[in-house]
């Protein structure tokens, strides 16, 4: 039994009563909320789950209360909806989601996601780093024991295999030549005079002869890169999943932060070269005027948000497992009324993951890049009762249905990328998810 009879209990007592109303259980546990999802996941219709490097993790569970917004408006909907939701105890915590596109994904694979979501799930384990505990929701007309129910039928899942033991195959979208092409036409466009930069993404789809299960690649994800924001989201039998490197916005009371990075090499072999290599990255003139493209648009767009803006001068570096990044870090103060989808509003798509000028990038993302992103480079986060939260960049990721998995990666084109080295570059991005799918 994964949850122990005295926490069962606690939940049945709390969430009985009038079913005309929500109904809220916060009980202590001492579950792992991966270890929750995992075992919890093939109960119910969605599952999802999102660990910080901060040390916040939330597993959850089934859907009691759901907005979903689209369009270029899609943030200002979801903060209407919010302000129409069920009053929550302090420790629930809801989920959120989106597309790159303001319309969402078109293609086949994207369907179950929606343009943006956020989600109150019907049972959560939370561990904040000082304490772990569950929260059930049972909304209203809804009858509580089966849900609680499911939650004494829980075992512990047992450890978590990789799912490429058997042989795999390897395609990519568009091919090599194709993006490279798409980056020579990026640059050309650059150069002329009507684009700063623009990100352009590709992705690769790895059939392999296992079924793959999406939380088991979150674990492996999450004890590779401690560093990152790991994040898995199942709908059906599909699940977004990743370890994101970057930080797009924190909300805690009136405090922001970002953390926007641009600019990029990979990791060394052995302690000497990866510091020559991170070395030459800090003084490549190329990836600096990159990165501030990026920093100076995000801090221009936080700034009429803001009562205090704080940015740095020059960038500091940033290492995960496969790649380090050139990296600041923006702290503020929000002004008076604004809210957590006021800033994504103002924020996304940064020119980390559109380009700049944005209207222009975007547009030509949508002439050249012959593929649909659908929640890549997009945004996966939480967000607590009170406004606050957690927002990271959907990137390092992949689609993940049965036996395939669709993986994306992009990179920022400026007047002086090479193609070759842009294509290179895609593939350091791609191996957390690559190597975990194709392990032999």
């Amino acid at each position: 039994m994964l949850l122990t009879p005295f926490a069962l209990a606690d939940v049945a007592a709390q969430v009985s009563g009038p079913t005309e109303r929500f109904r809220f259980a916060v009980v202590p546990a001492a579950v792992d909320p991966l270890d929750f999802v995992t075992a919890a996941a093939p109960l119910f219709a969605s599952a999802r789950y999102l660990a910080t490097p901060g040390g916040v993790r939330i597993g959850g569970v089934g859907t009691a209360w759901r907005a979903e917004a689209g369009g270029p408006r899609r943030f200002e909907q979801l903060d209407t909806a919010l302000a129409g939701r069920p009053a929550l105890p302090d420790e629930a915590r809801m989920l959120l989601g989106f597309a790159f596109a303001p319309d969402g994904a078109t293609a086949e694979e994207w369907s179950d996601f929606a343009s943006a979501e956020v989600v109150l799930p019907s049972v959560t384990a939370i561990d904040d780093g000082t304490r772990r505990v569950l929260v059930v929701a049972v909304p209203p007309g809804a009858e509580a024991g089966g849900v609680v129910s499911l939650l004494r039928n829980l075992e512990p899942a047992g450890p978590a295999r990789l799912p490429g033991y058997g042989d795999h195959s390897v395609q990519s979208v568009p091919s090599g030549a194709e993006w490279c092409g798409a980056v020579d036409e990026a640059v050309e466009a650059i150069r002329a005079g009507s684009l700063y930069k623009v990100v352009l993404a590709r992705s690769v789809v790895v059939k392999t002869e296992m079924t793959i299960d999406p939380f088991e690649v979150v674990h492996h994800l999450g004890e590779r890169n401690p560093q990152c924001h790991v994040y898995g989201w199942q709908i059906g039998d599909t699940a977004f999943v990743g370890a994101s490197p970057e930080l797009l916005i924190a909300v805690r009371g009136d405090q922001i932060r970002a953390n926007p990075l641009a600019g990029s090499a990979p990791r060394g072999d052995g302690d000497e070269e990866d510091r020559a290599v991170g070395a030459a990255l800090m003084a490549s003139a190329k990836d600096r005027a990159e990165h501030a493209l990026v920093v100076d648009d995000i801090a221009a767009r936080l700034r009429p948000l803001t009562s205090e803006l704080t940015v740095p001068a020059a960038p500091s570096l940033r290492r995960i497992a496969t790649v380090q990044h050139l990296s600041t870090e923006i702290t503020g103060t929000m002004a008076n009324g604004t809210s957590m989808f006021g800033l994504l509003d103002r924020l996304h798509p940064t020119p980390a993951v559109g380009g700049t000028p944005r209207a222009e990038a975007m547009a030509f993302i949508d002439k050249v890049e012959g593929m649909d992103r659908g929640w890549y480079s997009g945004g996966v986060g939480w967000l607590g009762p009170d406004g606050g939260g957690d927002v990271a960049v959907a990137l390092r990721c992949g689609l993940l249905s049965a036996r395939t998995g669709r993986l994306y990666a992009g990179n920022g084109i400026v007047a002086e990328s090479e193609p070759e080295a842009e294509l290179i570059e895609t593939r350091w991005k791609f191996r957390p998810m690559f190597n975990l799918l194709t392990a032999t």
